[in-house]
């Protein structure tokens, strides 16, 4: 697999289902809760959070992997904030996840019901804590221009076709 910008390829995963989450989860939890869908349904909800999870480590695996070429454009500390929200948010998913595990296993009545409450609870703090980490992944691309570290002389990435006007053969043309 090309590992050419492989990192904001992958990223936006776990980004999305961090978003939709508190929904699906809240709203799950509801119906489980009123009757209108039986247990099995929450394994829907669980099987989300385990691929946010998931995602979420394998990005920030990722993140860690183009690091160094990162650190040659944009200061150390910036990325060292970054990669420290992504990996509250990794580790809080992962957390979730292994509550969201429990009301399958308790029995009806208010310990099941709490540990939804604090599942769905649990999705707004990753909620949180993924936009803490795209924030400043983002403010790393467009305020301290770590985008330059995988661009080739001329501003073109590697491997695109640029002609001899300096003009990249892979861009959308106005014809």
């Amino acid at each position: 697999m090309d590992q050419l910008l492989f990192h904001p390829k992958v990223v936006h995963l776990p980004m999305a289902l961090a978003v939709l989450m508190p929904l699906v989860a809240g709203g799950v939890a509801f119906a489980w809760w009123r009757g209108w869908f039986d247990r099995r349904v929450w394994f829907i909800v669980l099987f989300l959070q385990a691929a946010l999870a998931g995602s979420g480590f394998v990005a920030m695996n990722s993140g860690e992997a183009e690091e160094d070429r990162v650190e040659e454009i944009v200061a150390e500390q910036y990325i060292e904030s970054h990669e420290e929200a992504a990996e509250v948010f990794v580790w809080a998913s992962a957390v979730v996840l292994a509550l969201m595990g429990l009301p399958l296993v308790l029995r009806e009545g208010r310990a099941r019901t709490a540990t939804l409450i604090g599942a769905c609870l649990g999705t707004l703090l990753v909620f949180g804590f993924g936009f803490r980490a795209g924030e400043a992944g983002g403010r790393l691309v467009y305020e301290h221009g770590a985008a330059q570290a995988y661009l080739a002389p001329g501003g073109a990435l590697p491997g695109d076709s640029v002609d001899p006007t300096g003009e990249s053969a892979d861009s959308d043309s106005d014809d």
